[in-house]
């Protein structure tokens, strides 16, 4: 018994549409695990997952068009991300100062006393 030829399976090529078109996946995911503010690396994350699936069929203009927007996302949760540590930084730093200052003055008072 002969078998029916098997269907020809039509792989994307992907060598042109990657170096034209950044899916910015490997951000997201640095901006997911280490900037996560307000969810915006997870959504990042999901958008280029989106553009790289966009990428693989084929469609360059939808995979820019979720790139474009991954890349901004990005942008905003590595922006929020600097800003808010720097904030905690400081407010960590100035508590521990005032901290440090309350116990030098129990201890001069308690000094005084005894």
């Amino acid at each position: 018994t002969q078998h029916p030829p098997a269907p020809a399976r039509h792989l994307p090529s992907t060598g042109v549409l990657t170096r034209s078109c950044p899916d910015h996946i490997v951000w997201s995911l640095f901006n997911t695990v280490f900037m996560n503010w307000c969810c915006l690396g997870i959504v990042a994350f999901a958008y280029s997952v989106k553009a790289r699936d966009r990428k693989m069929v084929g469609d360059l203009t939808g995979a820019q068009s979720f790139a474009s927007t991954a890349r901004c996302l990005n942008i905003s949760a590595l922006v929020v991300g600097i800003i808010l540590g720097i904030i905690s930084f400081v407010l960590l730093g100035m508590t521990f100062t005032t901290v440090y200052w309350a116990l030098l003055q129990v201890m001069q008072e308690r000094r005084r006393y005894h």
